[in-house]
């Protein structure tokens, strides 16, 4: 039998067997064998090279994983060349893995098909520039945001990412406490693991108004600190990482299966009440 799995660190909490599980029940592949395995950083060589003998030929890559695994795989697609990460892998035939990065456009798929939302021109602020940052950055851009704006704790990662997207006339770095000299955002993206209320010590009345879309690419409690500083600066619309999650779930089941897509509305509904 196949063997799929999340790895990342923490990964107990994933959502990622249920979903696949979902999604195997809609093309009749009810015995699916998907795992939530915790791999630290610096352990994902030795965690796949495991996982395969055991027959495991794909796996999703979360935190803090995915950087190490853009640096693990024999072939990249161009997603996952441009972003510098790799949240999917499929095993090749004749061994080593091939990398993919499905998070951006699970992302873009989520807000504009699931929830309808018109990201076009919105002045963008991303929270974070670890592997998720690097996965969603370019995919925002090409969805065609306006200026774009990185703050993160190390002013060096959020550098770094600005100069691998290279697009310096819509993407600038700014350190947190230089946000109430940019104003109000349109949207407002956290891709850290941690909440960015504490982490950044976020002023609403600076960046945040009544239509700015906050996201936060966590999900469940993961996401409750985000959502009630939303609601306390009177923002209109939240969204947690639940949606991009089975989108970019879907697209790697698709991956794995001759392009098979699943249909993510059934899905989506039957979890939202529960998380």
């Amino acid at each position: 039998m196949s063997i799929y799995a999340v790895m990342g660190s923490p990964v107990s909490h994933s959502l990622s067997p249920a979903i696949h599980r979902a999604f195997a029940a809609q093309f009749g592949q009810p015995q699916l064998q998907y795992e939530a395995i915790d791999v630290p950083a610096g352990g994902l060589a030795a965690a796949l090279e495991s996982f395969c003998a055991r027959g495991g030929v794909g796996a999703n890559i979360t935190a803090p994983l995915k950087r190490e695994a853009f640096g693990l795989c024999t072939l990249l697609s161009p997603a996952a060349e441009r972003a510098g990460a790799v949240n999917t892998l499929s095993a090749m035939p004749d061994g080593g893995w091939q990398g993919d990065l499905t998070d951006g456009e699970g992302l873009i798929r989520a807000l504009t098909g699931t929830l309808g939302q018109d990201l076009r021109d919105r002045r963008t602020l991303v929270l974070g520039a670890g592997g998720a940052a690097h996965a969603v950055v370019p995919a925002l851009l090409e969805a065609g945001v306006g200026s774009l704006y990185l703050v993160n704790r190390s002013q060096a990662n959020a550098d770094a990412l600005a100069d691998r997207i290279g697009e310096p006339a819509r993407v600038h770095t700014r350190r947190i406490e230089q946000l109430g000299e940019v104003g109000a955002f349109d949207l407002i993206i956290n891709t850290a693991t941690e909440s960015p209320v504490t982490a950044f010590g976020l002023k609403g009345e600076l960046i945040a108004s009544p239509r700015t879309l906050v996201v936060d690419l966590n999900y469940g409690e993961r996401a409750s600190a985000l959502r009630a500083w939303a609601a306390v600066h009177d923002v209109q619309v939240f969204v947690d990482g639940l949606p991009m999650l089975i989108e970019q779930a879907a697209l790697s089941y698709a991956l794995w299966n001759n392009g098979a897509m699943p249909d993510t509305a059934p899905v989506y509904a039957s979890f939202a009440d529960k998380y």
